[in-house]
């Protein structure tokens, strides 16, 4: 797939956005194209990628397109996953780190907002994690859901139970920002104002499992 050339650049609010997204190519082609249009919207907005690392599925599609486009990417994956998820030479920039907690941090840290593609459990975890994040007050980043063709109808729909049922606050469900497209989901992302939240006071054990402890207010930046 090609990138489509841009006629004039968009600018953007964001630097850098990590997108989460499967290290499965999927069935439906129209995930490997939106993955390459949402490159597209990177590139004309000159905002640069965090992403996995992988190589392959998803991961390498959008890497691989917004590289090409002249962007910086940096890939975070841990070091057991650099045999499965990097084949042939690496894409960008690769920080290697020692697990799961630190790749999501360190993620975190980096990016200004967070969009996900298509992709199974592992995708899954990580955009369900920067939003208790956010809820939780720990970032005030936007959070974007690339729904491809309803791929995520289904959970958009738990999280409306979850809400009808007492267990996620209609300004919490307000966290995640949904479109069918690229182009639409950047401009709802740009104009995304953060909710304030009650933010309960953090165990030392809590900051811990999560792998932020002093490193929160690098985050939150």
């Amino acid at each position: 797939m090609e990138i489509m050339k841009q006629s004039s650049a968009t600018s953007s609010r964001f630097k850098k956005i990590c997108v989460f997204c499967g290290s499965s190519p999927g069935k439906n082609p129209s995930y490997q194209l939106a993955a390459v249009h949402l490159a597209n919207q990177l590139i004309e907005r000159k905002i640069d990628l965090v992403y996995g690392g992988g190589s392959i599925g998803l991961m390498g599609l959008v890497s691989q397109a917004v590289y090409n486009g002249g962007r910086h990417v940096l890939g975070v994956i841990p070091k057991t996953l650099m045999p499965k998820e990097i084949t042939g030479e690496t894409i960008g920039e690769v920080k290697a780190v020692s697990g799961m907690h630190q790749r999501k941090a360190e993620m975190a840290r980096q990016a200004d907002a967070f969009i996900a593609l298509p992709g199974g459990y592992g995708t899954l975890e990580e955009l369900l994690e920067v939003i208790t994040w956010a809820q939780l007050g720990i970032h005030e980043k936007p959070v974007g859901l690339l729904n491809v063709d309803g791929y995520y109808n289904s959970l958009l729909s738990f999280i409306d139970k979850a809400v009808d049922e007492g267990f996620v606050t209609p300004a919490a469900r307000n966290i995640i920002v949904s479109a069918p497209t690229a182009q639409e989901l950047m401009a709802k992302l740009e104009d995304y104002v953060p909710k304030h939240y009650e933010m309960p006071k953090l165990s030392w054990e809590m900051e811990q499992h999560i792998g932020f402890g002093t490193a929160k207010s690098e985050i939150s930046r």
